[in-house]
C-alpha cells in the first residue's frame, strides 16, 4: 500500500510538472504568436498597402485637384465632381447611360445564356460535357485585345460577316458605325468572351445538386420547367448570386472591348466610364478629373453591390 501511494504521488507530481510545462510553453507561444504572424503577413500586407491602399488614397486626393500629367497641381475642391454631376460636362451622362445599358444588358444575357448552357451540359455524356466546357472557357483565357481586333475585322464594312451576308443577297450592314448596332456588336463580342467563366461556375454548382431531390420531384410528376424553377434554381441560387455580383462588377469596368472594337464610337455611343476616365487621364491630360470619374464609378458599383446583398434574402436559398 505504501509503495502504491508513493508511486501515485510521483505520477501526480510528474503530471503537475507536465501541465505546468505545457502552460508555460503555451503562454510563451502566445506571447510569440503576434510577432510571428506579423512576419508571415508582412509580404502580403506590404503589397496590399503599396499597391491598393496608397493608390486608392492618392486617387481620392488627386480628385480634388486640377492635376496635369506633366504639369503642376491646383487645388479645386469639389469642382471636378460639380462639373461632372451638374451637366457642365455633357459627355458624362451619355457615358454613364452607355455604361448602365451595357452592364444591365450584359449581366442579364450572360446569366440567362450561361445558366441555360450549363443546365444543357449537365444532360450530356461526361466526355462531351467536359469538352464543351473547355471550348466555352477558351475565350476567357485568351487576350482581350487580340479577340477585339479579330471581331473588328469580322464586323468591319468589308469584313467576313458582310461578305457572308452579301453571298446570300443581303446588303452590307454597318455594324460598327451605327449607334444601336455598335452597342449590339459590343454586347455580342463581350458575351462570347465572358460566358465561359459563368458556365464553369454554374456547372460546378449544378454538379453539387442533391439528385435524390430531383428524383423525388420527377416521381411527384413535376415536368422539366417545374423541376428547374421549383427545385434546381433554388438549390443553385447562391451560385447564381455569386455570378451576378461578379458579372455586374466586371460589366461596369468594361474597357478593352469598346477601346479596341469601336473606339467608343460612333460619337460617344459606346463610350464607357473606364474608357472615358482613361482618355481624360492619359489623352486629355486631366488626372484630377479622371480620378473623380473613378471614384464616382466606385461609389456606383459599391451601391449596386450593397443593393444586391440587401435583396439576396428574397431569392437566395442557403438551406438546400
Amino acid at each position: 500500500m505504501r509503495m502504491a501511494l508513493e508511486a501515485s504521488g510521483k505520477v501526480d507530481a510528474r503530471t503537475r510538472t507536465g501541465r505546468g510545462a505545457v502552460r508555460s510553453a503555451t503562454r510563451s507561444g502566445r506571447r510569440g504568436d503576434p510577432a510571428r504572424a506579423a512576419i508571415y503577413l508582412a509580404p502580403g500586407m506590404l503589397g496590399f498597402v503599396c499597391f491598393i491602399i496608397v493608390p486608392l488614397v492618392a486617387s481620392l486626393v488627386i480628385s480634388f485637384f486640377s492635376w496635369s500629367l506633366f504639369g503642376g497641381a491646383t487645388f479645386v475642391g469639389l469642382d471636378n465632381y460639380v462639373r461632372m454631376l451638374s451637366g457642365q460636362d455633357p459627355a458624362f451622362w451619355i457615358v454613364m447611360r452607355n455604361t448602365v445599358v451595357f452592364a444591365l444588358s450584359y449581366t442579364f444575357l450572360n446569366l440567362v445564356i450561361s445558366l441555360g448552357l450549363s443546365y444543357w451540359l449537365q444532360h450530356l455524356p461526361d466526355f462531351w460535357s467536359r469538352f464543351l466546357r473547355v471550348v466555352f472557357f477558351i475565350p476567357v483565357v485568351t487576350p482581350m485585345a487580340g479577340n477585339a481586333l479579330i471581331w473588328r475585322l469580322l464586323l468591319s464594312d468589308q469584313g467576313v460577316v458582310n461578305a457572308g451576308l452579301g453571298s446570300i443577297g443581303v446588303e452590307p450592314v454597318s455594324w460598327l458605325n451605327t449607334p444601336v448596332l455598335a452597342m449590339v456588336s459590343l454586347l455580342i463580342m463581350s458575351l462570347w468572351q465572358g460566358l465561359g467563366y459563368n458556365i464553369v461556375v454554374l456547372t460546378a454548382g449544378l454538379n453539387g445538386l442533391n439528385t435524390s431531390v430531383l428524383e423525388a420531384a420527377t416521381i411527384d410528376g413535376a415536368n422539366g420547367f417545374q423541376r428547374f424553377f421549383k427545385v434546381v434554381f433554388p438549390m443553385i441560387s447562391p451560385t447564381v448570386f455569386f455570378c451576378t455580383i461578379m458579372t455586374v462588377i466586371g460589366a461596369f469596368k468594361v474597357f478593352a472591348q469598346p477601346y479596341f472594337l469601336t473606339a467608343g464610337g460612333p460619337g460617344e455611343n459606346t463610350n464607357t466610364m473606364v474608357l472615358y476616365l482613361y482618355r481624360n487621364g492619359f489623352a486629355f491630360d486631366k488626372l484630377g478629373y479622371a480620378s473623380s470619374l473613378a471614384w464616382v464609378l466606385f461609389v456606383v458599383v459599391m451601391l449596386l453591390t450593397a443593393l444586391q446583398f440587401s435583396q439576396q434574402k428574397k431569392w437566395v436559398n442557403y438551406d438546400a
